[in-house]
């Protein structure tokens, strides 16, 4: 439905705030937030909160209910954290999902990243509107960089923290009233939209289109059906930052806010199928994942040198164009989906401690540099089995390479992975990055080995759950 280097534990994503640089704030903070509220949220707030007229109450069987709603920027907050002008809607949508007496919300954000007082905000209006207790409360954004960051530490009182939180209520306010009895189906299609971003040039590993390097082209759909097979939602899991106008200006000097690759990807869903129906976009493993054609583009030569080029308006074909083509496929596999009855609803939480390094400030190219130890970090791992299928995922940015690694293992026959849940974190590079330098590995406070630690988690975590 639609409505418009000692034994302390640090945190990963310390230090001054940068667009590049702060992802997410204090996961350590947002954990603690969702065990207190899983605390204080007895059985009797839940029979309180409004139940859905749609459908009628079941007392076991799965139930779905999906609402959006238009994170409004006025003219009147604009400039923003540099952005000038809003080229297209960025939205919050709220998936409700019921079987028993269990009840979990998936809460997808149109941004970049939030911060734990943030996020800790969003649980408690889906906790106050839909009766979910904070735990089973799952928050994660699309990974836009073409949005205004909600920075920690004031987030819940600034304006523009309260644009969302204004839309989630609405957007809550609509999964509860569609909330109905549904059937679930998954599929996987493949999509070429994605690329490696890391290339080596003359000055050690930067920024590209490294068209040899690992990438996962896999779509992942998943499809929530009413009893008549109807879509109430399409879920669609994909390996890509949504960066096509990252940086990009126009040649009047406008900075747009845009919901990027995952919005265009979404909208084309959601077209096709009509207003009752909420498409979601969860970003995959996408690390080192970037649109093959960006707006503000990195070139390497002959001689292996880099520059970069802006094409400015031009760059909105490659967005619309990316897009389409990711939403057609996605579209295409949920037209083959055979939805089912599933009882089984399901969210375990666990945590694995990794070793923490200093975050770096990358700027170009090196071929040598430090990794400083930092202590440790605790990494929160969130999984959600339906049925048969199960969406696994953690924080921070994931190399393609640990989820494909996950999902080769995974015991079941539909697994999705995914990054940037709980606001989102900085990357978690694979080995082969560390010893390569990249991006991903300096831009960082994991150390080498975080990544398989954590993949090596979540393995016995889904062997678990499938028993």
């Amino acid at each position: 439905m639609t409505v418009k280097n000692d034994s302390k534990k640090v945190q990963p994503g310390g230090g001054p705030v940068h667009r590049r640089s702060f992802l997410g704030g204090s996961v350590a903070a947002a954990v603690a937030a969702v065990s207190i509220g899983a605390t204080q949220a007895s059985a009797a707030d839940r029979k309180a909160a409004p139940t859905a007229a749609a459908g009628g109450t079941s007392a076991s069987g799965l139930r779905a209910g999906a609402g959006k709603a238009v994170i409004e920027i006025p003219s009147s907050l604009l400039p923003l954290d540099g952005f000038t002008t809003v080229h297209d809607d960025l939205y919050v949508r709220i998936l409700l999902l019921e079987s028993g007496s269990r009840r979990v919300a998936l809460v997808v954000l149109d941004m970049t990243s939030i911060g734990s007082d943030g996020v800790a905000a969003l649980r408690k209006i889906v906790t106050d509107a839909a009766g979910v207790e904070s735990a089973d409360i799952i928050v994660t954004v699309t990974h836009t960089f073409s949005t205004p960051h909600v920075n920690p530490g004031s987030a819940a009182n600034s304006p523009f923290m309260k644009q969302v939180s204004q839309a989630a209520s609405t957007a809550v306010a609509a999964a509860v009233k569609a909330l109905q009895p549904a059937l679930v189906g998954f599929g996987t299609g493949k999509c070429d939209v994605n690329v490696n971003r890391d290339v080596l040039t003359a000055d050690g590993w930067w920024l590209g289109t490294g068209e040899s390097g690992t990438s996962d082209k896999s779509v992942g759909v998943t499809r929530f059906d009413d009893t008549a097979g109807n879509p109430i939602a399409i879920l669609v899991n994909y390996a890509v930052q949504s960066s096509v106008m990252l940086d990009s200006v126009m040649a009047n000097g406008d900075h747009p806010v845009t919901a990027d690759l995952a919005g265009a990807a979404v909208a084309h869903i959601e077209k096709q199928y009509g207003d009752d129906t909420v498409g979601f976009f969860l970003v995959g493993a996408c690390g080192d994942q970037s649109p093959a054609f960006r707006s503000k583009r990195y070139t390497i030569d002959k001689d292996k040198k880099w520059s970069q080029t802006d094409a400015a308006d031009a760059g909105w074909l490659l967005l619309t164009v990316q897009g389409e083509r990711l939403g057609t496929e996605a579209v295409r596999v949920s037209q083959t989906v055979k939805t089912t009855a599933a009882a089984t609803l399901d969210l375990v939480t666990d945590s694995v401690t990794v070793d923490a390094v200093t975050m770096g400030r990358p700027t170009g190219p090196v071929k040598t540099y430090t990794f400083t130890p930092n202590g440790t970090a605790d990494v929160p791992i969130w999984v959600l089995r339906i049925g048969a299928g199960v969406f696994a995922g953690v924080a921070p940015e994931l190399s393609a390479s640990t989820g494909l690694s996950i999902k080769k293992r995974s015991p079941f026959p539909h697994t999705a992975v995914l990054s940037m849940l709980d606001g989102g974190a900085k990357s978690m590079a694979d080995s082969i990055s560390y010893a390569r330098i990249t991006y991903e590995a300096v831009n960082s406070t994991y150390a080498q080995g975080s990544a398989e630690k954590v993949a090596a988690k979540i393995d016995d975590m889904l062997d678990s759950l499938r028993g």
